[in-house]
């Protein structure tokens, strides 16, 4: 991994940039983006953090910003600043993000199945299977980096107060064995297990090195044993 300002070099064309904290129900949750250059230097951007002059440059240096991703109804708080400032790009959301921004006139709606413009890259699923919230989820092929923002969330402990901590803890989203918010767990029992089930299977078919989460530390080592580890509670509860 290399430093660029604020970009941090994940492997050859994908990046990460972290971005502020922001408040969700009285936690300071961080906000990370993902970039990828496809091979015609257009830029896929997943889960966009706040837009500044910096950043912009940044990536005018990396490519043409083209693809913006809202991968769950949680990841949208800064979309239409990026649609505003990039009216050439098309924007894709999860069914549920394109409902609750009404506001925003998506391109489509993200499926099992990659588009078109990104195929070739980069492939994708839906987790399936909670009423509560379904989120697309990438894999770079190239990198064979897997791309999720809260289907697992892993904190270092010290990223929260004392009480905090002790909650995070209980929910299950610390560091270094970080998985899916507690409440998002429970609510699968009142869907459907077996479809979750079939989406980890597809993702565990993929060859994954790395992951790349949105809240918490990256993993860099042992990716498809923290992914094993991390679902437990989905094998266990089946």
């Amino acid at each position: 991994m290399s430093n660029s300002d604020n970009l941090i070099t994940i492997a050859e064309n994908i990046w990460l940039c972290d971005g502020e904290d922001v408040n969700f129900y009285g936690f300071s949750y961080s906000t990370r983006m993902t970039i990828i250059r496809l091979p015609n230097n257009q830029l896929w951007i997943h889960s966009p953090i706040r837009l500044n002059e910096s950043l912009q440059q940044a990536l005018k240096e990396l490519g043409e910003v083209r693809y913006l991703i809202a991968p769950n109804k949680l990841h949208h708080l800064f979309l239409s600043d990026w649609v505003a400032a990039y009216p050439k790009a098309l924007t894709f959301g999860t069914h549920e993000v394109c409902k609750k921004r009404d506001d925003i006139s998506f391109t489509a709606e993200l499926t099992d199945t990659p588009e078109t413009h990104w195929q070739q890259e980069i492939d994708q699923t839906i987790f399936h299977g909670s009423p509560a919230m379904e989120e697309a989820v990438f894999y770079h092929k190239p990198s064979k980096t897997l791309i999720v923002t809260d289907l697992i969330e892993n904190f270092d402990p010290d990223h929260f107060s004392r009480w905090q901590r002790a909650i995070a803890r209980f929910t299950g989203v610390l560091a270094p064995h970080g998985k899916m918010p507690a409440d998002w767990r429970l609510s699968f029992s009142f869907g459907s297990k077996q479809q979750a089930l079939q989406s980890l299977d597809l993702i565990l078919s993929w060859d994954i090195k790395t992951i790349i989460l949105a809240h918490g530390e990256c993993i860099f080592q042992d990716a498809r044993a923290f992914l094993i580890e991390s679902f437990k509670w989905l094998e266990e509860h089946h």
